[in-house]
């Protein structure tokens, strides 16, 4: 009996199993039919929005809708499209075209006839000649040179300078008015003249060396109310031109001066000079009354071979003293600077020179 009922009960479980597994494939086969009524379901719900149609009913996506059921062939009249309204905006289409039917013959739009327009006789073009740069006065270039070309195309300017080094000028060539600075080094200018540099008035540096200049007009210079500083070095000058009273620098190196080529008292005047570089020419003596002012003065490898007494300081006065005067050269000369032991004294240094 025990055999029996062990058995019995095997078989029942048996088929309890057989049953269960029954049911759960199908339900797996119910959830797999409803997979694609779900994905119908979303179809038809977006394309009821891109319709812009209220919907009649909820889809109850959670599964407490009869999918079984559900017809879906008659989808159509889930929704109420009488409610809808057309919805049109004012000015956002053109309006349609006229067009008309091809066999239509359509007359083409008339012209009317030109309008009749009165002749006026035409007055004779005058013809105005192109601009033209003006070179012979103070243009754009400057004024006009002897060699065919102005100034600052001939030289170089910029700014206020003027610049005409290595250029073989043979003359000083004619300035723009403003100019305040003029360089003519190495060339080969000969002469300076009296209206080279007239009306140059804001002039305050000549540059004129290493030419061949030999000759200087006695106003060369003269009217420039704003020279400063004048350089003649390594010319061929054989005396100086009187020079305003403005002047502070003066090199007249490396020429052929000669002391009666220096006017008496030449330098007495210049009030302002601070520099007057005489060196390597022909003088017997040194120029004499020096400016207070000067701080430099060159005047070595000359032929001079004596010395005043008040060449340098006020014999009159025990306590002039000159504290500016501190660089004064006068080697390469004769003079024997020890016997002129009195214009010295009121020297801060001693001249270079020759003391035995």
């Amino acid at each position: 009996m025990t055999s029996q009922n062990k058995e019995r009960e095997t078989e029942s479980k048996g088929e309890r199993e057989r049953h269960r597994h029954t049911e759960i494939q199908t339900q797996r086969k119910q959830e797999r039919m409803k997979q694609p009524l779900t994905c119908l379901a979303l179809a038809l719900s977006l394309l009821e929005v891109c319709l812009c149609a209220p919907r009649r009913e909820n889809y109850d996506l959670t599964g407490k809708t009869d999918w079984e059921n559900i017809d879906l062939t008659n989808y159509r009249d889930l929704y109420d499209y009488d409610d809808l309204e057309p919805i049109i905006e004012v000015g956002t289409v053109a309006p349609p075209p006229n067009i008309l039917p091809v066999n239509q013959n359509v007359p083409p739009p008339e012209t009317p006839p030109p309008a009749l327009e009165e002749e006026v006789p035409l007055r004779p073009r005058t013809t105005t000649p192109p601009p033209r740069l003006d070179f012979e006065g103070p243009g754009l270039f400057g004024p006009q040179t002897g060699l065919g070309l102005p100034t600052c195309l001939l030289c170089v300017c910029i700014s206020t300078s003027v610049y005409c080094d290595d250029v073989d000028l043979e003359y000083v060539p004619p300035l723009p008015k403003d100019t305040t600075y003029f360089y003519a080094r190495f060339s080969k200018i000969k002469r300076v003249g009296g209206n080279d540099f007239l009306n140059l008035n804001k002039l305050k540096r000549i540059d004129l060396t290493g030419n061949h200049i030999t000759e200087l007009h006695e106003d060369a210079f003269l009217k420039l109310p704003a020279l400063q500083e004048l350089l003649l070095a390594e010319n061929k000058i054989r005396s100086l031109p009187e020079l305003p009273v403005t002047m502070r620098y003066i090199d007249a190196r490396n020429n052929q001066l000669l002391s009666a080529g220096i006017r008496p008292e030449a330098f007495k005047g210049l009030t302002q000079l601070e520099f007057l570089y005489l060196s390597y020419n022909r003088l017997d003596f040194i120029p004499i009354p020096l400016p207070e002012s000067l701080r430099s003065f060159h005047i070595q490898h000359n032929n001079i071979q004596t010395m005043h007494k008040e060449t340098f300081c006020n014999h009159h006065d025990s306590t002039h003293q000159r504290r500016a005067l501190e660089d004064i050269r006068l080697d390469g000369n004769p003079i024997n600077l020890s016997h002129f032991p009195q214009a010295y004294f009121c020297l801060p240094r001693l001249p270079t020179g020759r003391m035995q």
